[in-house]
C-alpha cells in the first residue's frame, strides 16, 4: 500500500499507520450519507427516486440564456461561464439525492467512512472511475483538485479548504480528510467538490484559463463544439464510465445537450417560438398565460408544465450596498423598501400573479414565523438583542401599498424614515446630511427587460421622494466584473437557497465577505448575529435545534432590510417540446439542479 502525505497550511499530516489502523477499526464505510440520521436510499438502491432507471437515449435539449460568455472554466473567479458546466461538465466523489432535504450517495467513491464525531472522513475511490480521456481517476487527482480549487480556485471553495487540517492517501484508492475545527457538514460538503485532472493543467496556469483549454472530465458529458458569447454543446459521452453506478442510471440520457446565448430576453424567446430552442422556462406568470399562444402550443408539438416544489423561496430583487454610504442606514434602506411599491408593480407585471417573497426563507419549514420570536427562535437571538434591527425580536412584515400608482401612505413613511436618518427635501430634492443631493447608482445586465421595466416603475416613485438615481445598463462581462468588486450601489439579486443550509451561508451572508472580492454577500452585511446562527446550524444534533436556527437566521436577514424582493417562484414552468420526457415523480426540490436535464429523455410518439 502506498501511501502520500502532504501538509496544509503548516499543519502537519502525517499520522502513524497504526493509528489510522485504529480509527479505521472505530468506524464503517457506508453507501451514503445524510447530514441528520441515515440516508432514505438502502444499499442496493437502483437509481434515485426521480430518475427512469429504464429511459431511452438520444435525442437533445436546446436551452436559452440572456448574456455571452468568455470561459469554460467555471472553477475561477476570471472569466463569463456558462453556469451549467458547474454541474453538468464535472463530477465529484458523491452525488446529492434532490428528494432528502441534503444526503448524499456514492458517485466517483464508492463509499465513505467517517469518525463518530464526523472529524474526519474517508472515501474510497470507484476502480472503474474514467476521465473523458480514458485515464483512471487517482488519488492524486483528487487531492490536486482539492488544493488548486482551495487555493487559487474560486472563493466559494476556499472556506471548506480553509477548515480541513490534513489530506492523506490511506490505500490504493483511498483519502481521508480530516478537519480543524467542529462541524458536521464537512463531512458531506467534502463529498461535492469537483474532481479535475491533473494531468491536464501540468504547466498551465489554471486560474487564468478561459476558452483555449476545454476541460477533461469524468463527467457523463463533454464540450463537443462552441463559440464564444454563442453557443456550448455537449455530448453525451458513449464510453462514460459510470453508466452503471446506481446514482446514475437514469441520468445523462440525452445525446447533446446545447446552450444558445441571446442579447435580450426577447429575442430568446421568438428563438423558442421558432424552433431554435426546444425548452423554455417562464419566470412570468402574466406572460405563462398570454404570450404562449403561438401554432407550436395549439398543435401539441410544444407542451407547458407546471412543476411544484417544496424548497424555500430564496431572494429575488434588488440587492443594496451597505458597504457605500447610501446604504449604511438601515433607516436608507427601510425607506427604500417603502417607497418600492410591489403592489402596483405586480399588478403591471405579472398581473398580480406572482406571490411576493416575504423572507429568505419563505414557502418552506425554515421560514421565520409571523409575530414575535418565541421558544428556542428568542432564546438564540436574544444575546444579540442590543445589534439586532427593529422586527427581528418583536415580528416584521414587509410594507404593504394599497396598490395604486401613488402609494401615498408608504411614500410619506419613507420619507419619515429619510428624515429621522438626517436627510431633508430642499426645493424639492433629497439632501444628505452633509447637504449634498441624494443619489445613488442602479448598475443592471444587459437582456433582462423585466428587470429594466420594475426598476422604471421604482425610479418614478424615488422621483416622488425628490431621489433621482443614475441607472447603468451593461454587458454580462462588465457586469460580473463589478458586482465581483461590488462596485454598485444597487442591483439585481438573487440567491437560491436549499432545506439543508450549511457553510454556504458563511460565503453568503458572512463578515469575510465585506471586503474580500467574489463572494455572494453582495450587500456586505457583517452581523455577529447572523454567524452564530450559522455556526449553530452547522453544529446541531437535531433536527429541531437545526429549525429553530434557520428561522432565527431569517429573521437577522429579513429584519437587516438589504434586499427588496420581488416575485417567488413556488411553482416552476417550463414550456418544451414533446419528444422531451421527465419522471412523473418530482423530486421535494422540485424543477432544481440536478433535474433538467440529468433526469430528462428524449421519447418519439
Amino acid at each position: 500500500m502506498r501511501s502520500d502525505y502532504f501538509s496544509l497550511k503548516g499543519l502537519s499530516s502525517a499520522i502513524s499507520a497504526l493509528a489510522v489502523s485504529a480509527q479505521i477499526g472505530a468506524a464503517e464505510p457506508q453507501h451514503g450519507i445524510a447530514m441528520y440520521g441515515d440516508p432514505q436510499l438502502p444499499p442496493d438502491f437502483v437509481s434515485l427516486p426521480y430518475a427512469n432507471p429504464d429511459a431511452p437515449t438520444g435525442g437533445r435539449i436546446v436551452t436559452g440564456e440572456v448574456g455571452g460568455f468568455d470561459s469554460l472554466n467555471p472553477h475561477i473567479p476570471k472569466g463569463s461561464v456558462p453556469w451549467q458546466l458547474r454541474f453538468l461538465a464535472y463530477e465529484s466523489l458523491m452525488g446529492r439525492n434532490y428528494d432528502e432535504p441534503f444526503a448524499l450517495y456514492g458517485l466517483l467513491a464508492e463509499s465513505i467512512e467517517v469518525g463518530p464525531d464526523r472529524d474526519w472522513a474517508e472515501f474510497v475511490l470507484r476502480e472503474e472511475a474514467r476521465f473523458s480521456d480514458g485515464s483512471s481517476v487517482t488519488v492524486e487527482d483528487v487531492m490536486w483538485s482539492y488544493e488548486t480549487l482551495g487555493t487559487v480556485g474560486h472563493p466559494r471553495y476556499h472556506g471548506m479548504w480553509d477548515k480541513i487540517a490534513s489530506v492523506e492517501q490511506t490505500g490504493e484508492r483511498s483519502i481521508r480528510f480530516t478537519f480543524s475545527e467542529e462541524d458536521r457538514e464537512l463531512a458531506l460538503l467534502v463529498g461535492m467538490r469537483p474532481i479535475l485532472q491533473k494531468a491536464q493543467w501540468e504547466g498551465k496556469d489554471f486560474a487564468e484559463s478561459g476558452v483555449t483549454e476545454i476541460p477533461i472530465s469524468s463527467a457523463e458529458y463533454v464540450i463537443d463544439d462552441f463559440e464564444p458569447g454563442r453557443f456550448v454543446s455537449l455530448r453525451r459521452n458513449p464510453d462514460y464510465w459510470g453508466k452503471d453506478v446506481p446514482f446514475m442510471r437514469g441520468q445523462g440520457n440525452l445525446d447533446e445537450i446545447r446552450m444558445e446565448f441571446f442579447g435580450d430576453g426577447t429575442a430568446m424567446f421568438e428563438a423558442f417560438k421558432a424552433g431554435v430552442l426546444n425548452s423554455n422556462r417562464e419566470f412570468n406568470a402574466d406572460d405563462w398565460d398570454n404570450r404562449y399562444d403561438f401554432p407550436a402550443i395549439d398543435s401539441g408539438d410544444v407542451v407547458k408544465s407546471v412543476l411544484p416544489h417544496e424548497r424555500p423561496s430564496g431572494i429575488t430583487g434588488f440587492v443594496m450596498n451597505t458597504r457605500n454610504e447610501a446604504f449604511s442606514d438601515w433607516r436608507v434602506r427601510d425607506a427604500m423598501l417603502h417607497a418600492f411599491n410591489f403592489e402596483f408593480i405586480n399588478e403591471t407585471m405579472t398581473g398580480s400573479k406572482q406571490p411576493r417573497i416575504t423572507s429568505y426563507y419563505s414557502n418552506s419549514v425554515l421560514g421565520m414565523r409571523d409575530g414575535p420570536a418565541e421558544g428556542r427562535v428568542r432564546e438564540l437571538l436574544e444575546p444579540f438583542a442590543d445589534e439586532l434591527l427593529p422586527g427581528a425580536l418583536d415580528g416584521y412584515e414587509l410594507p404593504v401599498s394599497d396598490g395604486t400608482e401613488r402609494n401615498r401612505a408608504n411614500i410619506r413613511q419613507a420619507i419619515a424614515l429619510m428624515e429621522e436618518a438626517g436627510y431633508t427635501i430642499t426645493d424639492g430634492q433629497m439632501m444628505t446630511p452633509e447637504g449634498e443631493p441624494f443619489t445613488f447608482e442602479i448598475v443592471l445586465s444587459q437582456g433582462s427587460a423585466e428587470n429594466e421595466a420594475i426598476i422604471d416603475l421604482f425610479t418614478q416613485s424615488l422621483e416622488r421622494m425628490g431621489i433621482s438615481p443614475t441607472v447603468t445598463t451593461i454587458d454580462s462581462a462588465q457586469y460580473k466584473e463589478r458586482t465581483n468588486n461590488y462596485d454598485f450601489d444597487m442591483t439585481y439579486y438573487r440567491r437560491g437557497l436549499s432545506l439543508s443550509p450549511g457553510n454556504e451561508q458563511m460565503l453568503y451572508w458572512g463578515c469575510d465577505g465585506v471586503e474580500a472580492p467574489g463572494t455572494r454577500n453582495w450587500m456586505g452585511m457583517c452581523s455577529p448575529a447572523a454567524e452564530a446562527m450559522i455556526d449553530t446550524i452547522l453544529n446541531s444534533r437535531s433536527r429541531e435545534e437545526f429549525l429553530a436556527a434557520t428561522r432565527a437566521l431569517d429573521r437577522v436577514l429579513t429584519t437587516g432590510r438589504y434586499v427588496i424582493p420581488i416575485y417567488q417562484w413556488n411553482i416552476s414552468r417550463v414550456a418544451h417540446v414533446k419528444e422531451l420526457k421527465y419522471p412523473e415523480e418530482l423530486p421535494i426540490y422540485g424543477d432544481w439542479i440536478g433535474w433538467q436535464p440529468d433526469v430528462w429523455w428524449w421519447e418519439e410518439e
